[in-house]
């Protein structure tokens, strides 16, 4: 049977979590096979506060995403956001024992492991630890060293750090799913890889991912990171303006937003207004668009202001460090009408909307191609380059019906989806083996990247294990 390399990522978000199946086509490009989406439950902020809802909520993504797949999911490479990420960036160097050898991978696992060992704030823990450049013998702006010759190897590194406890009640959520977690990813950085060309990372350019919960900040310049934050503020508190601004419910208010809402008051007439219906009854509520218009501008200014903050921080005004592809806008909150216009009035900055449409294959619904789907896509690739081989086929095979058929039925979880019966099936599930890893042609990156995760996912597992 034909080998395939299939890639799970899951998104857990504050008001969705995706579960995303994929694979690389013959072109290589993303092929998507099944997409599950529920609505999440027990997320504030990026952060989990309800353990039993967010369990229920990724059951329903993954059971959804199986259904439309045909594919059985075994582990997931899942998203980390949230208001307790920060970074640091960080210089070390160890000198080498034999300076007539070339230097290696294990040299530089060597400084990487080093950086691991930094003293953080109580309940903090390091998530990556990024390589940027790289300095031989003082000889600097080294991008790859593999090969080269030298005693003292340094390095500047952007180390991303996050609490641990946040880190590993994700981590018990998804094993209580009945899934393993096989790789953790900084948001930002799942979202830059679906939406950023590798031009822009070099040019320069502030990755923007307006959440439900969270604004996540990534900024890249000469193809390396340079900058990430979380800003604790999103659509949500823009939908809660609404609904407190209007005096709705917040059903009504995310309908409105969506539907009708604009980041830019001078688009509305005085005259445009929009009818609720009222509860129970009661009269209907008639708002106007402008007013809508400005409340959503109000909170939106200020989210903008506090990431333009943040680039700011990053010294984008210094000409060395000037982002000169500027900022692309990405995640469910781009979708609201002249934010665009709004973040260049802001910023003086170029802007973008970011789809992440040019990893994906062309036959791809339009509905994946959307900013909303921007992070799941970055983590089923980033799943693909860790060589998952994370889900394997349900084979369907039509069975003569008897007088009392046999019928596959899924786990009960809470909301799950109605499964629509057509044929009797039983699954026969076939074993897929996934690619052997072409260790020449891996990257420093790659490598570091890969290593580091098999040893913080497996931490990980030890540490649920002696916690049951």
């Amino acid at each position: 049977m034909e080998k395939e390399n299939i890639a799970v990522g899951l998104d857990i978000g504050t008001t969705k979590i995706v579960a995303m199946i994929g694979k690389k086509n013959e072109y290589g490009k993303l092929e998507i096979l099944g997409v599950g989406k529920s609505k999440s439950l027990g997320v504030a902020r990026g952060v989990v506060n309800n353990i039993t809802q967010t369990i229920q909520s990724i059951q329903q993504a993954v059971i959804e995403a199986e259904a439309n797949s045909g594919y059985k999911i075994n582990d997931v490479v899942v998203g980390i956001a949230g208001q307790h990420i920060r970074s640091i960036q960080h210089t070390d160097y160890v000198i080498r024992n034999n300076a007539e050898e070339v230097i290696s991978g294990k040299d530089i696992q060597l400084l990487i492991d080093q950086v691991n060992k930094l003293a953080m704030l109580p309940g903090e823990e390091i998530i990556h630890v990024l390589p940027q450049e790289f300095k031989i013998d003082g000889q600097s702006e080294i991008k790859e060293p593999i090969g080269m010759y030298g005693a003292r190897l340094e390095a500047s590194f952007h180390v991303v750090v996050g609490q641990a406890s946040s880190i590993r009640n994700v981590g018990r959520c998804i094993q209580s799913s009945g899934i393993e977690l096989s790789g953790l990813t900084l948001e930002p950085l799942a979202s830059a890889d679906a939406v950023l060309s590798q031009e822009e990372k070099e040019a320069g350019v502030a990755l923007i991912d307006i959440g439900g919960g969270t604004t996540d900040l990534a900024i890249f310049k000469d193809g390396i990171i340079r900058h990430t934050a979380v800003v604790p503020f999103g659509g949500n508190v823009i939908t809660d303006d609404i609904k407190e601004g209007c005096s709705i419910i917040e059903k009504q208010a995310e309908l409105l937003k969506t539907k009708f809402g604009s980041a830019w008051p001078g688009e509305n007439k005085d005259n445009e207004i929009v009818s609720i219906p009222g509860l129970r009854g009661r009269d209907p509520k008639e708002i106007s668009l402008k007013n809508l218009s400005k409340i959503i501008h109000a909170r939106v200014v200020e989210i903008i202001e506090q990431v333009f903050t943040e680039i700011k921080a990053y010294g984008h005004e210094d000409p060395r460090k000037k982002l000169i592809a500027g900022i692309v806008l990405t995640g469910g909150g781009s979708n609201l009408k002249h934010i665009k216009q709004l973040v260049e009035y802001i910023t003086g900055m170029d802007t973008r909307i970011g789809y992440p449409n040019e990893h994906l294959a062309g036959n791809s619904s339009e509905e994946i191609s959307s900013p909303l789907f921007a992070t799941a896509v970055g983590l089923v690739m980033n799943s693909i380059e860790n060589n998952s081989n994370s889900a394997y086929k349900i084979e369907l095979k039509e069975v003569v019906t008897e007088p009392a058929p046999r019928q596959v039925s899924f786990q009960p979880v809470a909301q799950a989806p109605v499964v629509e019966e057509r044929k009797v099936v039983e699954e026969v599930p076939t074993e897929v083996i996934s690619e052997p890893i072409n260790l020449e042609t891996e990257t420093t990156e790659s490598k570091i990247r890969r290593s580091f995760f098999d040893r913080y996912v497996d931490k990980i597992k030890d540490f649920l294990d002696n916690a049951e």
